[in-house]
């Protein structure tokens, strides 16, 4: 299996589809990864375009991506803490969605609130720190354990 960062560098479609798929076999936890990784990487994406209907695009699979986490999220037991906080330093996209990785806090801006519950905590503080936590949880997600749906989530406040 390629490394996530390889994968996240590249531009080739195929690749990144089969990264998806290999990843996707592997349960809750890669489904998660991908669900990240995809929202991650066309963040990214948008961010370097100028403008366009390129940006545009890129913005709706990052947030379609979202309601992918929120979906995977809401429909599993699981440890992770997450939830919606609101920012109103960034009017349009004042929503930020939280996740607890075992990597690290990562975090997304969004035009809206999707389902789910309110985030105990607060953003850690931390700038640009979500693509490598993304990146080091998807590396991860084959030494996991598989999480069952037996247990409740354990959602503390991080910071």
């Amino acid at each position: 299996m390629q490394s996530a960062l390889d994968v996240f560098r590249q531009n080739n479609g195929d690749v990144t589809k089969a990264y998806y798929a290999e990843m996707n076999q592997r349960g809750f936890d890669g489904q998660l990864a991908v669900a990240l990784f995809r929202a991650q990487k066309r963040s990214s994406a948008a961010k370097s375009y100028r403008g366009g209907r390129f940006r545009r695009a890129a913005y709706d699979v990052k947030n379609w991506s979202l309601s992918e986490v929120v979906r995977i999220l809401m429909n599993h037991h699981h440890p992770i803490c997450w939830g919606w906080g609101h920012d109103e330093k960034t009017p349009g996209f004042e929503w930020v969605l939280y996740v607890d990785l075992p990597t690290g806090q990562v975090s997304f801006h969004s035009p809206d609130r999707l389902g789910g519950p309110d985030y105990p905590g607060q953003w850690d503080g931390v700038k640009n720190a979500s693509a490598d936590r993304i990146i080091a949880f998807c590396d991860s997600v084959p030494q996991l354990q598989p999480h069952t749906n037996d247990g409740e989530t354990s959602c503390v406040s991080t910071v």
